[in-house]
């Protein structure tokens, strides 16, 4: 599993016209299966998004085809997690099920 935090750099007033190609992008790693979640970092940062079912060297692929990257927008760091616990609802990222999850409060 992995984190991809996105942090804008001196060119984030590039962001607008990038937007388009960057929300396709996103799109694909959705319809993939390798996104779960993406989002804003607040206030104003960059974005993040939790990925998985994929290796390092392919996540790498994948994020340098990002507009933002590409064109330098944002600086990418890809953080990799190594799941021990997590609730029920997210068992399935354990890779043991629901049992491998902790009960729900």
């Amino acid at each position: 599993m992995f984190v991809i935090l996105l942090r804008f750099s001196g060119e984030k007033d590039r962001a607008a016209e990038l937007m388009g190609g960057h929300n396709a992008w996103l799109a694909r790693g959705f319809a993939d299966g390798v996104f779960l979640l993406a989002g804003s970092l607040q206030p104003k940062l960059g974005g993040a998004i939790l990925a998985h079912a994929t290796t390092l060297p392919e996540l790498q692929v994948r994020v340098s085809k990002d507009p933002f990257v590409a064109e330098r927008v944002v600086e990418a760091e890809i953080l990799s997690i190594t799941p021990g616990k997590a609730d029920e609802r997210l068992a399935f990222l354990l890779g043991g099920g629901a049992s491998a999850g902790i009960a729900s409060r």
